[in-house]
């Protein structure tokens, strides 16, 4: 949206917009084409920097400043430090009629999320009631949003619980959206978890949502925030496509997520489906990041699982550690064996390697072989 552009009418999400004595205001700013719209005051305090501003000064004004750049910031730093009468000067002129025009404004939204931080409870509460009934579209829209993440974490549990039941019905369309899932982490990370029933719709969407660039850092959240009885159904349901997961270009964040703060059972569930399946899991774009985590993480005696299949060679006599030195992706996981390996495998890996490096000079295109190299040279000069 043109940011004050819309405050004559609704915006594209339906929220309607308070008619206000204010200039439309676009990206002429940056040059300074709109300035006959602006105020007279406004225009002085964008023009006289020597002059020491207060907040009684712009007062009638708050609104048109919230809206401007140099104004919003003003009064944001002000608000940080202003008197209870310096806050409610503000906080009269904004809501509620200014309240839902400025939460959607490029500049203004950062005045609002000032008066969540800053202002009392009361103040809170009130600002939050004017956001009510517009839950939704303001999640969806990319100031509103910021807005409603702040609102999240300083009004009462009551009024959270509020929020939820407006986004409840829509909860997936929300995590899905590139504004909406942010606001979605937000009610998982600080929303009481007997508030949050919409978990229980992911349920079945799970794959869908691990394979989602959006759905993905709901899940991790989900995992990080949210207790065993609410979580198991979704990292069950997960443990069932976790190899095709590791393929895939997000979900394979969120495998990396259960190897690093996942529960030891669900780790070692993901490492048992990585035995076997280290070669061509380490020459794949996505899943080499997960061997590699896995290679960090896992326990010493897993570890030496997973090691010793890169070392054995295949039942054909083809050394994995040749496929590795010269593919773009497996060569990093090599790698990482390399940095991670007990000593004695660690022997094993650079005896492997080194006579590989003679051959490999006839391969201009060979990746990474100079980071191989000077890998080598480092252990060599450790031992």
């Amino acid at each position: 949206m043109i940011p004050n552009g819309a405050m004559y009418g609704h915006t594209a999400h339906g929220i309607p917009f308070y008619h206000q004595n204010l200039r439309p205001r676009g990206r002429q700013d940056a040059n300074d084409a709109g300035s006959a719209l602006r105020s007279p005051l406004l225009d002085e305090f964008r023009a006289n920097k020597a002059r020491k501003w207060e907040l009684r000064d712009i007062y009638g004004y708050i609104v048109e400043f919230s809206g401007d750049q140099h104004g919003s910031r003003f009064i944001q730093q002000k608000l940080e430090t202003a008197t209870s009468e310096e806050k409610q000067g503000v906080f009269d002129e904004i809501v509620p009629d200014n309240a839902l025009q400025l939460i959607q404004d490029v500049f203004g939204n950062y005045v609002i999320q000032k008066l969540f931080e800053h202002g009392t409870q009361v103040q809170k509460t009130v600002l939050a009631n004017t956001m009510e009934g517009h839950i939704l579209p303001l999640s969806l829209q990319m100031y509103g949003c910021r807005v409603v993440q702040k609102a999240i974490e300083f009004i009462l549990p009551d009024q959270q619980a509020s929020f939820v039941r407006e986004l409840d019905p829509h909860v997936l369309k929300c995590v899905k959206d590139a504004n909406g899932n942010h606001v979605i982490q937000k009610l998982i990370e600080r929303v009481s978890h007997e508030r949050l029933a919409f978990v229980h719709s992911f349920r079945g969407n799970v794959y869908d949502l691990s394979t989602h660039p959006y759905g993905c850092r709901v899940l991790q959240r989900c995992f990080e925030h949210l207790p065993e009885e609410i979580t198991r159904p979704l990292m069950d349901e997960l443990h069932k496509y976790m190899i095709n997961l590791m393929q895939d270009q997000f979900g394979n964040y969120v495998v990396q997520f259960v190897l690093e703060q996942g529960k030891p059972q669900d780790r070692n569930q993901v490492i048992t489906k990585l035995r076997g399946q280290m070669l061509n899991m380490a020459r794949h774009k996505f899943a080499s990041n997960v061997c590699e985590k896995a290679l960090v993480t896992a326990g010493i005696e897993e570890r030496r699982v997973l090691i010793d299949e890169i070392i054995m060679p295949k039942t054909d006599g083809v050394s994995p550690i040749v496929s590795m030195m010269k593919d773009q992706f497996a060569n990093y996981v090599l790698q990482r064996a390399l940095t991670v390996a007990e000593l004695d495998q660690k022997d094993i890996l650079i005896a492997k390697i080194r006579p590989q490096l003679v051959s490999m000079r006839r391969y201009s295109s060979a990746y990474s072989k100079h980071l191989i190299s000077s890998m080598l040279m480092k252990y060599t000069r450790d031992k």
